[in-house]
């Protein structure tokens, strides 16, 4: 057995048995259907609720975008996507609560694309990866192997030519240090090593398009509602360089990111700090909420 987690043998990439002797070890710890879906359903008042496909594990679940009521072709898209780590729960009600309050806001100007909770599973179960321990946030490329990542490609890609900002709506928790982290180095067969968490609000940016005022936008709409992570002795966050104030750049498209899975020019992936002494839950939507108000202003403005 491994130091850093209780499964597999140090060095060696997990087989088909550790992978299930994972997935029995997984408890749902609350139940998408009475949580998020009446709250998706509450929105068709003044969105257009569509299901875009059902991930089929042991629960069937069905899968919903909101889209504005009068939707224009001529438009640009404003594509938001949330829980694709289920477990970051700010994503996906930062994602219903920025479609409660914005369902109008932006008629005539852009056409709303949200998808509130991409991996219902990993929402019920607290968890990063899918029941096959695969990450959906390492796997928008093509024949992914998460059908989380393939059923939202497959419907966003409808909207490939029009879409100008994708905002992706994610947390960093100390659980990424206390479980994630370990747990994908000992399926990988490789050496854990933690990252300092950030405390606050940051950014990743695409390192193929940085897009840096754009980033700077939204930092400055966030700290209107909440903190920023300060760099760490290193001048980085979780282990990369920064670029400028509560941003970091990956590439998205090489590492199979959600943000890298179209060709808006204008691209984020948001990262809130639920486990802050110095935050709440409703603080952390509200600050999902300013970097997609945020991220649309700038756009407007170009």
């Amino acid at each position: 057995m491994t130091d850093q987690y209780p499964i597999g043998q140090t060095g060696k990439p997990w087989q088909a048995a550790e992978k299930q002797q994972w997935f029995a070890t997984q408890i749902k710890k609350r139940d998408y259907f009475e949580d998020i879906e009446p709250l998706i359903n509450a929105l068709k008042a003044d969105l257009r609720v569509e299901q875009y496909g059902v991930l089929s594990y042991d629960t069937q679940y069905p899968l919903y975008a909101l889209k504005s009521a009068n939707w224009h072709a001529e438009l640009p898209v404003v594509l938001v996507t949330g829980g694709v780590h289920g477990y970051e729960t700010s994503g996906v009600l930062g994602a219903l609560a920025f479609a409660k309050q914005h369902a109008q806001t932006f008629e005539g100007q852009f056409n709303l694309l949200i998808l509130p909770c991409i991996s219902p599973w990993g929402y019920e179960t607290i968890n990063r990866w899918n029941p096959e321990a695969v990450d959906p946030n390492r796997s928008f490329y093509t024949n992914s192997p998460a059908q989380e990542s393939q059923l939202a490609m497959d419907y966003v890609n409808q909207y490939q030519g029009s879409i100008a900002l994708h905002i992706d709506l994610h947390e960093t928790t100390d659980t990424d240090n206390s479980e994630f982290r370990p747990a994908l180095a000992a399926r990988d067969g490789k050496v854990n090593h933690n990252w300092n968490i950030p405390d606050g609000f940051y950014l990743v940016g695409h390192t193929q398009k940085p897009q840096a005022a754009f980033q700077k936008a939204i930092i400055h709409a966030v700290q209107q509602v909440t903190h920023i992570a300060e760099a760490d002795e290193h001048n980085a966050l979780i282990g990369v360089p920064v670029e400028q104030f509560g941003v970091i750049n990956y590439d998205a498209t090489h590492l199979g990111l959600c943000m890298g899975m179209t060709n808006a020019p204008y691209v984020t992936t948001t990262e809130v700090y639920p486990d802050s002494p110095n935050t709440t839950p409703q603080n952390c939507i509200d600050g999902q909420v300013a970097a997609i108000e945020g991220a649309i202003a700038y756009l407007a403005a170009q």
